[in-house]
């Protein structure tokens, strides 16, 4: 049984939002951008979420507010020459907003308010203000014992990609955000898509071995090409799917070092245009080889945290 999930009704004149994604690159009409503003500064280290964050907690490198809320701002830039619609969470003191991705997703014409971790239950209450716009017919929370982030979550067209982590793995690892509980339910919510689940390497200490979600290793880009990471993948024979169903050479592989940057975390505007890291020099070479125009932004304080362009986006329309 999926539940309605409704946090209220439209106030005044606002208008309906249509909400609508099949895909990771069709033309961006509307997006959630989060917000660094009030991000509560460096955490100690045992409220850190993520192997790469508490490297830089340890070393005294942790990003700085006025930092990432100016690279936030040079991505809004980048979307709105381009005519996007951009919206962003109401600020909520001492909370960090940045991954608007993970706290909720569109897949077709449904907004999914998926349970993440408990620990951030409160950026919920950033995008009330937004999902209170949708058709409450069409906003559906994940039942109890599933776990989903957003990050692990990738339609693509006909098909559905879902990064997890099985039973053993997902009680071990902090870094195991999505269960087989929630891959079920998006598999029975979505009875004409074909769902393809892989499960994710995962490690709470070392970032350079751990795939927080999927597009950590994984991103479809332009109409028929993608980027992959072979380590990110526990089983080989889901990286074997993926170069197959891509074809080889339509994929660009990167190395440990590159995942680690996040270069599988870029975003598409729509087929031909991507942003990409300014600094991922290689990557942004291969990418306008193949004809790709690439909007390069500074967001290496905000890959400080694990999370790159996708992480902080939360496409609401694409044509």
């Amino acid at each position: 049984m999926f539940q309605i999930f409704n946090f209220g009704g439209l106030n005044g004149k606002e208008l309906m939002l249509k909400i609508n994604i099949e895909n990771e690159t069709s033309t961006l009409k509307t997006v959630v951008v989060g917000t660094a503003l009030g991000f509560g500064g460096t955490p100690a280290i045992e409220e850190a979420y993520d192997p790469k964050s508490k490297e830089h907690i340890l070393k005294g490198t942790f990003p700085k507010e006025k930092d990432l809320v100016g690279e936030m701002e040079g991505l809004v830039t980048i979307l709105e020459k381009y005519g996007v619609e951009v919206m962003r969470p109401e600020t909520i003191d001492d909370c960090n907003q940045l991954f608007a991705r993970d706290i909720g997703f569109v897949i077709d014409d449904r907004f999914i308010r998926p349970r993440i971790l408990p620990d951030r239950m409160a950026e919920v209450r950033g995008i009330t203000h937004l999902v209170n716009r949708m058709d409450p017919a069409k906003v559906i929370e994940a039942p109890d014992g599933t776990r989903l982030e957003g990050g692990d979550v990738m339609p693509w067209n006909e098909k559905l990609f879902i990064g997890y982590s099985k039973p053993e793995d997902f009680a071990r690892y902090k870094v195991s955000r999505t269960n087989q509980a929630g891959v079920d339910f998006l598999a029975a919510l979505f009875p004409d898509k074909e769902v393809k689940a892989f499960e994710l390497n995962k490690s709470d200490t070392d970032p350079k071995k751990n795939a927080l979600h999927l597009d950590c290793c994984f991103q479809p880009i332009g109409e028929k090409e993608a980027i992959l990471y072979k380590g990110g993948f526990k089983n080989e024979e889901d990286y074997a799917y993926l170069l197959n169903y891509f074809g080889e050479e339509n994929v660009i592989d990167i190395d440990e070092a590159e995942m680690y940057l996040m270069n599988s975390n870029v975003f598409s505007i729509n087929p031909k245009v991507i942003v990409s890291e300014k600094n991922f020099t290689r990557l942004n070479g291969v990418l306008r080889d193949r004809g790709f125009t690439v909007e390069e932004v500074v967001y290496s304080e905000v890959a400080k945290m694990e999370g790159l362009f996708r992480c902080t986006t939360l496409p609401l329309h694409r044509l």
